[in-house]
């Protein structure tokens, strides 16, 4: 690695709807830390969230949680601890825990009650590289970090997180296994991640919902593993589920759509008799109408909700990525300069007109 600058530029979301590019000056590291010079960055719906300024984030902040890149520097202490060094590729995870407490001891870390989140964490909290809509980021000596192969397209390589996602949303909580039949609901990124990720846990059955706006994402699905897709405004979801489990139902679903409240009724009438549903959709803090507790009772359904990814999620999904035997690139539409981050989320959130994207990402060195 060629010497560090002294400040990296990086894209600072100063308020709602608004990013501005700033050289944020690069820190010294500790024993226990280490800096990151960014390849890729995915963008997901939080992000959108959070230039909505839906998840009440604090501003000044350098948003971005998914970040892949090469160790640019690196603690005595952190190199001995992640066996790593400086040029080594890492994926970074989202969640910065204090792995001491009861809840860390107890395998979950990702819900710390002291836990910090890569990219809503402010400027003033120093060192303020704490995102990765940046060309170098501060990585925490608390973090998890996961070695990712060097000679992978770092755009593909960066699908680490959404594919994460897929494997522990859709297989690791519900425990999908062969056999197993399973309604995706929300063809996006992290539900075309759960359709790998299920059908490499040998789900018989796997059916994605979605909308007519949706055809290409829908089709994609099909391609990376789906048996049956369903146009809920176009054709009846329930009918169509009870006609292809022949009246059963599935063993798993999983709500991967945002903001919409309509999926959740709609999973209860999906899942069979003593079924599981994973609850992944952030909602925006809306109401569900309609919403019939007795059913929940009479069929015994067990319904978890999903937040994060944790570190069996995250090796599952590298080691697929690496195997390359699933087609992921496929997934991966669009790429984007630093400096076009707010066009990135615009794009995903559908707000430019004639472009679609599914996966995206910021590539520092476009």
């Amino acid at each position: 690695m060629s010497a560090l600058p002294k400040t990296s530029f990086a894209m600072v979301q100063t308020g709602i709807r608004e990013l501005k590019g700033q050289d944020i000056p690069l820190p010294q590291i500790d024993d226990d830390s280490a800096i990151l010079q960014i390849e890729a960055c995915g963008i997901c719906g939080s992000d959108y969230e959070q230039f909505e300024g839906a998840l009440g984030t604090p501003m000044p902040v350098v948003p971005g949680h998914e970040p892949l890149g090469r160790v640019a520097a690196i603690g005595d202490r952190a190199a001995r601890k992640w066996n790593l060094n400086v040029g080594d590729r890492i994926a970074v995870e989202t969640m910065i825990s204090c792995h001491t407490c009861s809840t860390c001891l107890g395998g979950h870390y990702h819900l710390c009650g002291q836990r910090r989140i890569y990219s809503y964490i402010p400027l003033s909290e120093k060192p303020g590289l704490w995102g990765s809509y940046s060309q170098y980021m501060f990585v925490d000596g608390n973090s998890v970090v996961h070695k990712v192969d060097p000679d992978l397209d770092p755009r593909i390589a960066v699908m680490f997180n959404p594919l994460g996602a897929g494997y522990r949303w859709a297989v690791e909580m519900p425990g999908t296994s062969i056999g197993d039949d399973v309604v995706i609901m929300g063809p996006g990124q992290r539900g075309l991640a759960s359709v790998i990720a299920c059908k490499e846990a040998g789900a018989r059955r796997i059916i994605v919902t979605g909308l007519a706006a949706d055809a290409r994402k829908l089709a994609l699905a099909r391609e990376l593993g789906a048996t049956h897709t369903i146009d809920v405004e176009n054709e009846n979801p329930k009918l169509r589920v009870k006609e292809i489990t022949g009246g059963r139902g599935v063993d798993v679903v999983v709500d991967v759509s945002s903001y919409a409240v309509e999926p959740i009724v709609q999973a209860m009438s999906f899942v069979r008799m003593g079924g599981v549903v994973v609850l992944a959709g952030v909602k925006g803090g809306r109401v569900v109408p309609d919403f019939v507790s007795d059913i929940v009772v009479m069929k015994e359904i067990t319904i978890k909700g999903a937040i994060g990814v944790t570190s069996s999620g995250y090796e599952s999904a590298i080691r697929t990525i690496e195997s390359g035997r699933v087609p992921i690139e496929k997934m991966h539409t669009h790429d984007f300069r630093l400096e076009d981050a707010e066009l990135a989320i615009k794009t995903l959130a559908r707000e430019i007109p004639g472009e679609e994207s599914i996966h995206s990402c910021l590539v520092p060195e476009f």
